[in-house]
């Protein structure tokens, strides 16, 4: 932030709006230091690879060799020990831009660099897990719409990804009868049939697989998933979607977004 901006700011006479543009200010900062760490973390590998030595480098950037051990790219591994072939980010919460594109994973993944891939897997009924039952407010057991995709990054399959509906609500709709992906999107073919969003509760749990998210994700034996369960609701309370996302859990790194101004060490 230069100085002409700070001015700005501090002349703003009602107390409540010149705290709420520092918080805006703060966030906005706070985004572009994560990204400057990242891009210096790259650089640090990328000098790495090229043959340079940890105490080389930390001589040059004028710190000790422990802080360059601190700055490079942390990097997962599988349950073989071994790095896994891709690692694509998972934002929590979504930024609602993203959530509102065609496609979050395809828009996240080139914001990463990584090829991006879709496929549809199923579109149907079946019966609500306990979870997803009580997310929509259904009895468990009932049947419910599936639409399951399996997400791709770097052509590694590394996320499945299942929006559930009320057949109630949603049966013979074009969101039951679209045997391909929702065009121009999913979001904008809810907001067609009246819908509103209001507000939206997402849960995060690691787990072992089941049989069939190992077969499909590839995973190696022992290796965990994390999955992500999410309900968005209508204005007036209805649950509307469930989405499911199961992670492999090497192969995904979760940035936290923090509440900027409010928050404590």
């Amino acid at each position: 932030m230069d100085a002409q901006a700070l001015e700005q700011i501090t002349a703003i006479a009602d107390p409540i709006e010149r705290a709420r543009a520092i918080s805006r200010a703060i966030a906005a900062e706070q985004r572009m230091v994560t990204e400057l760490a990242r891009l210096r973390r790259e650089a640090i590998a990328e000098a790495q690879s090229a043959g340079m030595r940890q105490d080389e480098i930390a001589r040059l950037l004028g710190v000790s060799p422990g802080r360059v051990s601190q700055m490079r790219p942390a990097t997962a591994r599988g349950a073989n020990g071994q790095p896994p072939p891709v690692v694509v980010q998972r934002a929590l919460p979504t930024d609602p831009a993203v959530r509102g594109s065609a496609s979050l994973f395809v828009t996240e993944a080139e914001r990463q660099g990584i090829r991006a891939d879709r496929r549809m897997l199923y579109v149907g009924p079946e019966p609500a897990t306990a979870p997803v039952a009580e997310a929509l407010g259904v009895a468990a057991g009932a049947d419910v719409l599936a639409r399951r995709k399996l997400l791709l990054a770097n052509g590694v399959p590394v996320r499945v990804a299942t929006s559930f509906f009320r057949l109630d609500l949603f049966g013979g709709t074009p969101i039951a009868e679209a045997g391909d992906f929702v065009r121009p999107s999913l979001q904008s073919a809810i907001e067609a049939l009246g819908y509103r969003f209001g507000h939206a509760e997402e849960y995060l749990v690691a787990r072992p697989p089941g049989e069939t998210e190992a077969e499909t994700l590839r995973l190696d034996p022992g290796e965990w998933v994390v999955e992500v369960l999410r309900t968005s609701f209508a204005t007036d309370g209805t649950p509307v979607h469930t989405l499911q996302t199961v992670c492999a859990a090497s192969r995904h790194v979760f940035p936290i977004g923090q509440v900027a101004g409010a928050d404590e060490f």
